[in-house]
């Protein structure tokens, strides 16, 4: 006698989660049309983990879809995705050939791929998840002139938030830690207040917290990662 397999209904409001047991009881996931920001000194194996369980049918928390990666700090790492696939038992070449990886080395190049190129890639790869890694980076850099570069960034932020709810996709960005001078302050102000998502990896009695700092509709609030997930956030090793 054959055993039926019964999966789960795909449920309306597609959720893409960390699938942390203590977070997700924070916070369940994020949802399409989000423009989510993610802080910490380093979060590559969370952003590993995400490019991977992205790709993951629904009946298993992912969102069946190809994975776009603008990297604008150099925070792509292959070993890091191929782990996280191991760890859900698939086959990382398969993985990998799944994440479109643009990378951008100047502010100029940044700004051109999200306001000329990214209507167009989500389309031709068809994906629903964005990472944007290290946004606000490129521009401090000491090159462009500030007035250019707060102007840039905030049509740049601007048209992220708009295009995350028009096109029904995930957009994901990671940010440093906190401000460490007067001009970082000022962008990492303007992207928490774009973004309708605003979470934070963070220190509490020397134990890594998830802080939800932001969300339209979640309580916030906060809870430490149990001990077997420290090693994704790999910000600890510093």
């Amino acid at each position: 006698m054959y055993q039926n397999l019964v999966l789960e209904p795909i449920p309306f409001q597609l959720r893409l989660s960390l699938n942390i047991e203590s977070v997700d009881t924070l916070f369940s996931g994020f949802m399409l049309g989000d423009f989510a920001v993610l802080r910490g000194s380093s979060v590559k194996s969370i952003l590993s983990s995400l490019c991977v369980r992205a790709q993951l049918p629904y009946q298993l928390g992912g969102l069946e879809t190809n994975v776009l990666f603008v990297d604008g700090g150099n925070s792509f790492g292959l070993y890091d995705i191929s782990s996280s696939a191991q760890a859900c038992e698939l086959n990382p070449k398969e993985v990998l050939e799944k994440i479109y990886v643009s990378r951008a080395f100047t502010a100029y190049q940044l700004t051109s791929l999200v306001l000329e190129q990214l209507q167009n890639a989500i389309e031709k790869f068809n994906s629903k998840f964005v990472i944007l890694s290290n946004l606000a980076q490129l521009y401090l850099d000491r090159d462009i002139p500030k007035k250019e570069a707060k102007e840039v960034f905030l049509q740049l932020t601007a048209y992220l938030a708009e295009f995350a709810k028009k096109n029904r996709v995930i957009l994901f960005a990671t940010h440093p830690s906190r401000f460490w001078s007067k001009s970082s302050r000022f962008f990492e102000e303007v992207l928490c207040a774009r973004a309708n998502v605003v979470a934070e990896i963070r220190k509490f009695n020397d134990r890594p917290h998830f802080v939800l700092e932001k969300h339209p509709t979640f309580k916030l609030g906060r809870v430490e990662f149990p001990s077997e997930e420290v090693t994704l956030v790999d910000f600890l090793e510093a």
